[in-house]
């Protein structure tokens, strides 16, 4: 299955801006095959902590772009959004699209605290793994790329690892090295796609990248420095390259936890 992470620049809290500038990015994804198609953390928003204009209620504005994306381009579309569901705070929600109108969701489970994210936005309370035309797809945000428990947990019905963001450019070494590493540790397909630009203070390189189950770079966005550039990074992902990877290398059976 193809699959492309969407870097690109976000107009900051307008909503309406963003899905002009991600519609034709969608559709020439569409158009090179790809199956699974993932924009970035807080796609319609940027990383606005201004939750009380910027939150939507399930099935808002945000959630149904890219839902009416899924189905106008016959293809799986993901991002995250800011969605208030029945709680104080919003969630910082991934969404997961279908083109016969299927429609999954994983909260985040880490909030940022050392961005303030977690006075804002609810934490999530369990992981997502979604059957995608034969490929296990278990989704995650941002900052819990550092926190690895969670990903173990999930590894032995994960095929591949789809995670959005906003990280910043400052970090951006630790982003290439942490995605590379959770596809290592776990043998599986990690798609990891991050915005370009500046937002709230911040700069943003992209780096989106796809690893392989044995941790080969099977492609990485080009390094046009702190602020990036949008670009569309394409990779085929297989099953069955994760089971004999797996096979030949059998270190998950020696997990203990």
């Amino acid at each position: 299955m193809k699959v492309a992470a969407v870097q690109h620049d976000i107009v900051w809290e307008d909503p309406d801006a963003n899905f002009t500038r991600l519609a034709p990015m969608i559709a020439d994804a569409a158009a090179e095959g790809a199956r699974l198609v993932a924009l970035t953390e807080l796609y319609s928003t940027g990383f606005s902590l201004e939750t009380a204009r910027t939150a939507e209620p399930p099935g808002g504005a945000s959630e149904q772009f890219v839902a009416d994306q899924a189905i106008a381009q016959g293809v799986w579309v993901g991002a995250s959004m800011p969605v208030r569901d029945g709680v104080d705070r919003p969630f910082n929600r991934f969404v997961l699209a279908g083109p016969a109108g299927e429609r999954y969701h994983y909260d985040k489970i880490h909030p940022f605290s050392y961005g303030h994210e977690d006075e804002h936005y609810a934490a999530g309370d369990g992981r997502v793994t979604v059957e995608v035309e034969g490929v296990r797809v278990t989704l995650f945000v941002c900052y819990d790329l550092r926190f690895a428990d969670q990903w173990w947990a999930a590894a032995r019905d994960t095929d591949c690892y789809v995670v959005v963001a906003n990280w910043p450019a400052a970090r951006r070494e630790h982003w290439r090295t942490l995605a590379r590493a959770r596809a290592i540790e776990n043998q599986a397909y990690v798609v990891a796609a991050n915005r370009v630009g500046s937002g709230g203070g911040l700069d943003y390189a992209g780096d989106s990248v796809v690893y392989g189950p044995f941790g080969e770079e099977l492609a990485i966005a080009a390094d046009t420095g702190a602020v990036g550039a949008e670009e569309i990074v394409y990779a085929d992902v297989d099953p069955e390259h994760v089971a004999k990877i797996r096979a030949q290398y059998p270190f998950l059976q020696d997990r203990r936890r």
